[in-house]
């Protein structure tokens, strides 16, 4: 079972219990789960004659970083009862300070990939239109994660202490 590949998800069936983590065991079934949430993400987009192959890709690559990197294996929160601010605790410190080179292309596909994601769970009901829209402008503040990413190459002494506090973890 564990070396066989996910299959697309019956959208239906899941609900925000299928994400709690509360064991080592629910992480790993957990993160098993976002394979095939995402793989399913996939197919629905491309399903959609106009939708690039290479944009697909950016978009999960983005949605699969910021899910199964920040919030099922660092955070151990469930994906479906996600707030604003997680989406700026991931961006406006985690990925600067878990990144050998932390950048704003780079960050930019992520963040798109994180509200074209949870856009797509609004449209299958798996959380409410309000939340995907505060998740989708909170990973719009492009400005604010800029100048973090500034203002963290540009520390000096002791001031990631300053920094850290900003936007605390």
């Amino acid at each position: 079972m564990l070396n066989t590949p996910p299959s697309l998800l019956d959208l239906e069936q899941l609900s925000p219990g299928s994400f709690q983590i509360a064991s080592l065991d629910d992480e790993i079934r957990v993160d098993r789960l976002c394979v095939a949430l995402i793989k399913t993400f996939a197919s629905e987009m491309a399903a959609s004659p106009d939708t690039e192959p290479v944009a697909i890709g950016r978009c999960c690559r983005g949605a699969d970083y910021f899910l199964r990197e920040f919030i099922v294996a660092d955070r151990r929160e469930n994906l479906l009862q996600l707030d604003s601010g997680q989406i700026r605790r991931f961006a406006g410190h985690w990925y600067i300070v878990r990144n050998m080179d932390p950048n704003m292309p780079e960050l930019e596909e992520i963040l798109n990939g994180v509200a074209v994601f949870y856009s797509f769970l609004a449209d299958h009901g798996l959380i409410d239109r309000k939340q995907a829209k505060e998740i989708c402008a909170a990973c719009r503040e492009r400005d604010l994660y800029a100048r973090r990413i500034e203002d963290f190459w540009a520390i000096e002494g002791d001031g990631f202490l300053r920094w850290r506090e900003e936007i605390p973890l």
